[in-house]
């Protein structure tokens, strides 16, 4: 059983709202990623789509294209494991979007359903691959309850129709916990009952009761003078760069 064009339709329409109303995250970002926010570029982040979605973009928007890796060997790798359900894709760039024809990867980035140990749907953690570049991740007190009610509403809405989808997502809990532990950190969540929950590392997994204060702003965004010394860094322009702590 696997998800068709019309369920990805049913899903857009489900999950339609960003992650903030307020900020503009690749504002923040855009200066370490030569200009662009990380999540609209695929310097950083190839969006990945089942045929399925890919057969809806088409009949919808001329926004995506077909990914063509090149001579990146790492982009290589990527598209060459991708099953023959999957697809790599990338779109206009930012300044061409058009927000009603984004992805699902796109809505939801950078975050994805977590599961916990016994593999049930806890709630949503983030692809922490992105902590360094990604501004979100080092201020999740802007992330709207909406965003997170909506996102989890349409990933349940994928997995009643791909059950694929979810194991995936199992394994990439699975990933976090492995690397958390070692890191000796703890894994937030935004549950699925409106709650923030915290996984400690080297523990059976259990959920713990949190706030969002408890999850620090993460390098480069921990100080002004930590930023712009990552902006010049990336020889992104200082003079287009602004610090923001939320």
């Amino acid at each position: 059983m696997s998800a068709t064009s019309e369920d990805y339709a049913r899903i857009y329409e489900i999950i339609s709202v960003p992650v903030s109303e307020k900020y503009d995250c690749g504002k923040y970002c855009a200066p370490l990623n030569g200009g662009e926010p990380v999540c609209c570029t695929t310097a950083h982040a190839i969006p990945i789509v089942d045929k399925s979605e890919w057969k809806l973009l088409k009949c919808r928007t001329d926004l995506w294209r077909a990914f063509d890796p090149g001579e990146d060997r790492v982009a290589q790798e990527i598209v060459s494991d991708l099953s023959s359900h999957s697809k790599a894709i990338e779109c206009k760039g930012a300044p061409f979007c058009e927000r009603d024809n984004r992805t699902l990867a796109c809505r939801a980035f950078p975050f994805f359903p977590y599961f916990t140990r016994q593999k049930e749907l806890a709630g949503l953690s983030y692809y922490w691959t992105f902590e360094d570049r990604c501004w979100v991740l080092s201020n999740l007190k802007i992330v709207e309850a909406q965003f997170v009610h909506d996102l989890i509403d349409a990933y349940e809405y994928l997995f009643a129709k791909d059950e694929d989808e979810l194991d995936a997502f199992v394994a990439q809990s699975v990933s976090m916990r492995r690397v958390f532990s070692r890191w000796r950190r703890n894994i937030p969540v935004f549950g699925k009952d409106g709650q923030v929950w915290k996984v400690r590392p080297k523990t059976d997994g259990e959920l713990v009761k949190a706030s969002l204060d408890d999850f620090k702003p993460l390098p480069p965004f921990t100080s002004k003078t930590a930023y712009f010394r990552a902006v010049k860094e990336e020889r992104g322009d200082p003079n287009r760069a602004e610090f923001l702590r939320v």
